[in-house]
């Protein structure tokens, strides 16, 4: 059997011959015990010897796999001695203010099979998101697993887990994780995330994790008490000071959460990382920590199997998805495109407040310039002054980049919970707009994502919710509701009242996806709908993007709701959209007397076709045509 660990310069490390090798960076504290067990008796409570920077060591055969341990700290930020849990604890089975537990990595019998998986290549995703503790009625590991096949039955191939690292109380998004090396317990043992991993590679699914490297949840993080270097006053983020990756002794805080990105690809096996809300992280050194991570993760376990890096970034910063001359990513292969949720979401809702204001017709280019402009050329603002955010310029030009370095989605978690009912799409719009609006998505060359309980139109809703003590539980559930006060419909404090409390369970529950109605009718349809549009996608669109190069799509619009994208595909093949994602008919002249660019690939709806071919584009359509090389011309310029 393979032995298959990722050795740490920190945490609990079984040595050779058979002890266990306890380490610890605590520059703020004066005295640091080990204790094993939970026992103060002298022969459980060892010194920690000093090694140098900060950093403390001890060695022991009284401990092994399944040992509990914590470190007891003495120094100026404690009053008398506090015994704490092991920040790169690999788990925390009793949560994250519990003793840590001595793990064994190499206890695991990886399969013969598992260990000749070499991944994805990254044209082939389509991801699926979900969160563990809503996706099936028990919220574990194991129940998810169960629902694998139906994944790779519908067309996916890439499942995507909302964080794991282990955040305060039974329930929670994962945003807030304190213990970044341990799964949260109440999904399972770190063998069933292993199980799970290894069970979707044999579905040849790749799985991806979300991590969080810009703040540490308010609950359960003890480094303050011994390593205050961990943060900076120097910079400040949304939850405080800003993590330490680029003033004095930041080091160490860089490792962890490098050696964090590689923990969970080489140990957990994992295909790939969504980094989460990287704008959020302040960094002027050079190479900031964005970018020697991902050279870190290249230069290890990327070059023995594919390995996938994923931001989120508000920023829009396209040199982070630069390519090199052999089209291979440079550092992240793609980011998450707001700005095409946004434009959609806009054109499908008719909702304009928040954020969305940024995508609406008073701002000086309609709703389908912003997703024409994401179809063809990756983000929307590419340096163009954003209302939303006081008329700062946002964006980078991304159009030198293919259109594989943008992940499209009409729904995610942040999109569906951070409404504050938690409403689906469909709940906001009508069939025919959403179906429209789906074909354009799985049919792009752009990898999509879909949520969890999208493809069959859920009625459930996915809410806010979390589990904190109760000096903070008050907090948040007022903070929550002032959020939506700039919203026009909650305005009023009675409205902000109306919103669910998040630390309530029965918000948690109300959030589970109801999977007994798989089979009704209706969500059966929608079901088949998305599948159908998959398997379309995999036998025509996806062999053809492997070599896609920057510059390669170009867009034209008709009045105010249509559209038409043309994009020269890998093979040289010409993919062209025409779509009217309103509720106005509008006239096409260039479709008439079988004028289409192209053979059809599919009509939404399918009755437009005849249409079509008369010049006319009715409401809510999309039409998808596919053109060799030899039968048509080169796309044209974008519009302007």
């Amino acid at each position: 059997m393979t032995v298959i660990r990722h050795a740490m310069p920190f945490g609990a490390q079984l040595t050779a011959d058979g002890a266990v090798r306890f380490r610890l960076w605590a520059p703020g504290a004066e005295r640091v015990a080990l204790e094993l067990d939970g026992r103060a008796a002298p022969e459980h409570l060892l010194d920690m010897a000093a090694v140098g920077d900060g950093w403390l060591e001890r060695v022991t055969d009284l401990a092994g796999p399944g040992s509990r341990y914590r470190f007891r700290i003495t120094g100026p930020r404690v009053e008398g001695e506090q015994a704490v849990p092991d920040p790169a604890s690999r788990s925390q089975p009793d949560g994250v203010h519990g003793a840590s537990e001595v793990i064994d990595p190499g206890a695991y019998a990886w399969s013969e099979a598992e260990q000749r998986w070499m991944g994805r290549p990254w044209e082939t995703a389509v991801l699926y998101e979900l969160h563990l503790g809503t996706f099936t009625p028990e919220g574990t590991l194991t129940s998810a697993a169960r629902r694998l096949p139906f994944l790779k039955d519908l067309g996916v191939t890439a499942v995507e887990l909302m964080p794991l690292a282990a955040f305060p109380g039974a329930r929670g998004w994962g945003y807030d994780g304190v213990f970044q090396f341990a799964p949260f317990a109440g999904y399972g043992r770190p063998e069933d995330l292993k199980a799970f991993i290894e069970q979707a590679h044999g579905l040849e699914l790749m799985v991806f994790l979300d991590v969080v490297y810009n703040h540490f949840g308010p609950e359960g993080n003890y480094l303050h008490l011994y390593a205050p270097q961990f943060f900076t006053e120097r910079h400040h983020t949304p939850w405080g000071a800003g993590i330490n990756f680029d003033g004095e002794h930041s080091r160490p805080v860089r490792d962890f959460f490098i050696h964090n990105a590689l923990y969970w690809i080489e140990e957990y096996r994992v295909d790939g990382l969504r980094l989460d809300a990287v704008h959020a992280i302040a960094d002027d050194s050079e190479p900031d920590i964005l970018t020697e991570l991902a050279a870190a993760v290249a230069a290890g376990p990327g070059r023995g199997r594919r390995v996938h890096l994923v931001l989120e970034n508000d920023a829009n910063a396209a040199r982070y998805l630069a390519r090199r001359a052999d089209g291979s990513p440079q550092s992240y292969v793609a980011q998450w495109n707001d700005d095409f949720h946004h434009a959609a979401h806009v054109l499908l809702s008719g909702q304009t407040d928040g954020y969305y204001e940024d995508y609406a017709a008073q701002h000086g280019a309609p709703p389908t310039y912003w997703l024409a402009r994401c179809l063809a050329e990756g983000f929307g603002y590419q340096g163009e002054r954003s209302a939303f955010r006081n008329n700062a310029p946002r964006g980078e030009p991304s159009g030198r980049l293919p259109p594989t370095a943008f992940v499209s989605f009409l729904q995610n978690h942040d999109q569906v919970g951070n409404r504050a009912f938690g409403e689906r799409l469909h709940q906001l719009t009508s069939a025919r707009a959403l179906r429209a609006a789906t074909a354009v998505l799985l049919l792009a060359p752009t990898p999509p994502l879909l949520f969890m309980g999208q493809p069959r139109c859920a009625d459930s809703p996915f809410l806010f919710f979390c589990d904190f003590g109760e000096d903070l539980a008050d907090a948040v559930t007022t903070g929550r509701r002032r959020e939506f006060a700039r919203f026009e419909q909650f305005a009023d404090e009675a409205a902000q009242a109306a919103i669910p409390d998040p630390n309530d369970p029965g918000t948690f529950t109300r959030s589970k996806v109801d999977w007994a109605l798989l089979d009704e009718p209706e969500h059966r349809a929608w079901l088949d709908f998305h599948r159908g549009l998959l398997a379309l996608r995999q036998a025509e669109i996806v062999p053809r993007l492997a070599g896609m190069d920057g510059h390669a799509g170009g867009f034209d619009l008709i009045g105010d709701t249509g559209l038409v994208v043309r994009w020269r595909l890998g093979d040289a093949s010409l993919l062209t959209l025409v779509a009217n994602l309103g509720g106005t008919a509008l006239a096409v002249p260039g479709l008439r007397h079988d004028g289409a660019p192209g053979r059809v690939l599919h009509i939404e709806p399918m009755d437009a076709g005849k249409a079509l071919t008369d010049g006319r584009l009715p409401p809510w359509t999309a039409a998808w045509y596919l053109a060799s090389d030899e039968d048509t011309d080169a796309p044209t310029a974008p519009a302007t």
